[in-house]
């Protein structure tokens, strides 16, 4: 009696888990600056209409895969203090009131922000990043959020609006060694604003470099 068939690795169907893993190594190389931002949208919609290992497989190719002898060990960011810590809550909610997260504060690997007739502020040019690619959920209704990046991030905007407006303006890819922040969500009937601002200069640094503070 002959035994069934045992298909190849790459016919079989991939899962849920398979596909988050293919996705997690784009992701963590576009924020090693291997991949523009387009490259990773691309990717990241191939990772997920994948049904079998052999499609997933091409996806990767051209990446190093984590616990691979030949692969060098990442280097570390440019500015050590800029990445880890300890974030605190993850979500901030304003209902007819408002919020803000500026300053000196952890931005955690995902965050929520929620507005209903009220208003957000989240600024990012000083803070510390729990991880190297964080995901901010920003919905707004009848409300505005606006949203400050470090003009260095690399940057995707995925949110809508309906009835209202969802900046995608600053998307777009950063410097090497700085964070990835993906932004999605809703507003409706509101609106969520995202800009790239420089961290304002110090008295030190303006005695220094005779230049102008920028905003």
């Amino acid at each position: 009696m002959n035994s069934p068939a045992v298909p190849e690795r790459g016919q079989l169907r991939a899962s849920d888990a398979d596909r988050e893993r293919v996705a997690e190594i784009v992701r963590q190389a576009a924020g090693d600056g291997r991949l523009t931002l387009e490259e990773l949208d691309q990717r990241l919609d191939q990772v997920y209409a994948a049904k079998t290992y052999a499609d997933l497989e091409p996806i990767t190719r051209d990446l190093p895969q984590p616990g691979t002898a030949h692969v060098p060990a990442p280097a570390a960011p440019a500015d050590p203090a800029r990445f880890g810590g300890e974030p605190g809550t993850p979500a901030a909610i304003a209902i007819m009131g408002g919020f803000c997260r500026k300053g000196d504060w952890v931005v955690p690997r995902q965050f929520t922000a929620f507005t209903l007739m009220g208003g957000g502020e989240i600024d990012m040019r000083y803070a510390r990043f729990a991880e190297q690619t964080v995901t901010i959920h920003a919905v707004t209704i009848m409300g505005g959020i606006e949203i400050t990046v470090p003009d260095d991030a690399n940057v995707r905007v995925t949110g809508i609006g309906i009835m209202g407006g969802f900046d995608h303006s600053a998307s777009g890819p950063g410097a090497p060694g700085g964070p990835t922040i993906v932004i999605d969500g809703a507003a409706l009937m509101g609106g969520v604003e995202v800009k790239r601002k420089r961290p304002k200069q110090t008295k030190l640094d303006k005695l220094g470099r005779g230049s102008p503070e920028l905003e």
